[in-house]
């Protein structure tokens, strides 16, 4: 079992910058890859950013690309996701989730076993 607490969501306008983080515990967590997803309202759930457990390896989708940075640093337990020159369309529900399958980290959402419960960040224009 993996456990997932995010935090650091909140009300922001546009071009402001948020960083989200997530607590990740449980037993095993040497092969873990670790991602950010979000998910709007009436809109499926779509990937952000993914990173393997040493911190070593990450992963971006295009839209975010520049402006997003997700970080971890090897021997802490905890997952991090910069997001700069927010816009509008940032505006979802982020989730923190665990791959426990390693390799490379996976943008994919079926390939994560454990997720968190989101948190909110919403961006006005």
């Amino acid at each position: 079992q993996v456990q997932l607490v995010e935090s650091g969501g909140g009300l922001v306008q546009a071009g402001d910058s948020l960083r989200l983080s997530c607590v990740v515990s449980g037993a095993d967590l040497s092969n873990v890859n670790l991602g950010w997803f979000r998910q709007a309202p009436g809109r499926e759930r779509e990937s952000v950013a993914a990173i393997s457990w040493t911190g070593r390896r990450t992963d971006y989708v295009d839209s975010v690309k520049g402006r997003f940075t997700i970080s971890k640093y090897n021997g802490e337990h905890m997952v991090y996701l910069q997001m700069n020159s927010l816009q509008f369309e940032d505006t979802a529900l982020y989730y923190c989730a665990a791959d426990r399958h390693g390799g490379a980290p996976s943008l994919l959402p079926k390939d994560y076993d454990y997720w968190g419960q989101g948190t909110q960040v919403t961006v006005s224009s």
